[in-house]
């Protein structure tokens, strides 16, 4: 790798130990980056981070072993400047702008409930020890989710950065990336020195952020820029149903913030949607804008933005489909496939992943070419028992917890077995590339025929699905399917798009229902439009 990313002798040693040993290897996360030798005097810079979306409304917490890891070895790194996802773009940045990079915790897990206080201290205690046993430091980039809760700290991220901050000391610099559903607040502002989130969802630039958070770094350790970032908050909760931020109305804001960044005295512009399956008191929609040595162009910036989301508000009319109608309309169609987003069980968002309610009304309805995926270790199971080819009678789904539907009897044979590991080699939600839900198996039910398959997907783990490779790595050909469905609820366009004759989004219940007042917020800050 040359001069790009050079070894040195003072390598750390391995951070993970026996409290860390029961992080699921499965999943992504940290590092074991190589210095370059001192002489060269190229600034060094930790990279790392704790990433969750947790679901406060989600029972179920999200403990240690749900975290996973990525060590990020001299082979690692190539690996992961190849990719589309946020270290991608610090790795490529690292070699553009003459950075070297240190290891830091990096850890993440699938969304879900409440972060353990266990996890957090475990993670967050391995991340400050790792920074401070660098034997020379001169910036850190933490990427965060934005949304992570835990079972002490409403804002997870805000505390992580506040005890960076306390190890690293005031003088060096912290840039943070977030996701576009970050709930922001002010305490993460005042800790880091430049914060900026993914412009887009679904989450096509997550390298381009990465390469910017270099960017800005390199121009703060060089001495060519002084941030200076201001957060203004709209009082709205901005609903997911409209967070796609390439079609109205946050498309002419979202080029805004774009168009900004050609000012040189701009150095991130920032809108965040919001995640609203949280229940802390940031809650709702973000704008930050750091600029060179500038707080009044920050500020000024900063409200227009908030002020162009808020004079949206009059556009965001909740009027959707439940179940019933929403597999009605899609019979009914001209033209196929049509995609139903299962929005109540969107797995992105921290849900089970086994919502019944659009299976029961596919069998109910009698449709024909359908496909539904549903996450029940105990279904595949039987599936692997009756082996292909084999009968399949039994109740899949609503097992998880009781929001999202009762078990719905499913009667078939066994079409396919399947490891459950899939590729998507284009740039999708959130830039990844390696994906797995687990021994899977596709059961061809009541119905079915050679032309019009109606097909019912069974996983041992939750994937949301952001990616047709979950499909056609299955044998199945979403072409030709007539009704797709995705537990998803913006994230799973990019990839459904291209194919989709139609996308219905449906209000389905469960732990992501896009309806608020299926929830009690007791912790966000009020009045909020969009809650009231």
């Amino acid at each position: 790798m040359g001069r790009d990313i050079a070894v040195s002798m003072i390598a750390p040693k391995p951070w993970y130990g026996d409290a860390m040993a029961q992080l699921s290897r499965r999943c992504f996360l940290v590092a074991s980056v190589p210095l370059l030798a001192a002489e060269t005097r190229r600034p060094v810079i930790a990279v790392g981070g704790i990433s969750h979306e947790s679901n406060s409304f989600n029972p179920a917490k999200t403990v240690l072993a749900d975290f996973g890891l990525r060590k990020l070895t001299e082979a690692g790194l190539k690996e992961a400047a190849s990719g589309h996802d946020i270290l991608a773009g610090v790795v490529e940045g690292a070699r553009q702008f003459g950075l070297d990079l240190y290891p830091a915790v990096s850890a993440g897990a699938t969304p879900k409930g409440t972060v353990s206080a266990e996890a957090f201290e475990v993670l967050t205690g391995e991340l400050v020890k790792k920074l401070k046993a660098a034997p020379r430091l001169d910036g850190v980039i933490l990427n965060l989710h934005g949304a992570m809760v835990t079972e002490k700290y409403p804002h997870g991220d805000a505390e992580t950065v506040r005890r960076v901050r306390q190890a690293v000391g005031v003088r060096v610099p912290i840039v943070v990336t977030h996701d576009f559903h970050a709930n922001i607040c002010q305490q993460i502002v005042d800790d880091s020195t430049a914060l900026l989130t993914y412009k887009e969802n679904p989450h096509i630039d997550t390298r381009e952020r990465g390469l910017q958070a270099a960017r800005i770094m390199a121009g703060i350790v060089t001495g060519k820029v002084k941030p200076v970032q201001a957060l203004v908050k709209p009082p709205m909760l901005y609903n997911i149903v409209y967070q796609h931020t390439r079609r109205p109305p946050l498309l002419p804001i979202v080029e805004e913030s774009r168009w900004l960044e050609q000012n040189p005295k701009i150095l991130a512009a920032s809108v965040a949607g919001g995640y609203q399956y949280a229940d802390v008191e940031a809650v709702g929609a973000s704008v930050v804008v750091v600029a060179d040595n500038d707080p009044a162009l920050a500020r000024r910036e900063a409200e227009r933005l908030a002020g162009m989301l808020w004079a949206t508000r009059d556009r965001l009319v909740l009027k959707l489909p439940d179940a019933a109608g929403a597999v009605r309309q899609a019979m009914a169609a001209e033209k196929f496939p049509v995609v139903l987003m299962d929005m109540g069980d969107n797995i992105g968002g921290g849900s089970a992943g086994d919502s019944t309610f659009l299976l029961a009304e596919l069998i109910r309805q009698q449709a024909r070419g359908w496909v539904v995926t549903i996450c029940d270790r105990e279904a595949v199971t039987a599936a692997l028992t009756a082996g292909v080819g084999g009968a399949f009678d039994m109740a899949v789904g609503g097992k998880m917890d009781k929001f999202h539907g009762p078990p719905v009897r499913a009667r078939g044979r066994v079409k396919s077995l399947h490891d459950g590991f899939y590729f998507e080699p284009e740039v999708r939600h959130g830039g990844g590339r390696y994906h797995s839900q687990g021994l899977t198996a596709v059961i061809a039910v009541e119905g079915s025929t050679r032309e019009l398959p109606s097909l019912l997907v069974l996983t041992t783990e939750r994937s949301s699905p952001n990616s047709l490779h979950q499909l056609i790595s299955l044998g199945i050909y979403p072409e030709r399917q007539r009704i797709l469905t995705a537990k998803g609820a913006i994230a799973p366009r990019a990839a459904y798009e291209p194919v989709a004759a139609r996308i219905i989004e449906v209000d389905t219940p469960g732990l992501t229902s896009v309806n608020p007042a299926r929830f009690t917020f007791k912790q966000a800050r009020r009045p909020l439009f969009g809650l009231e």
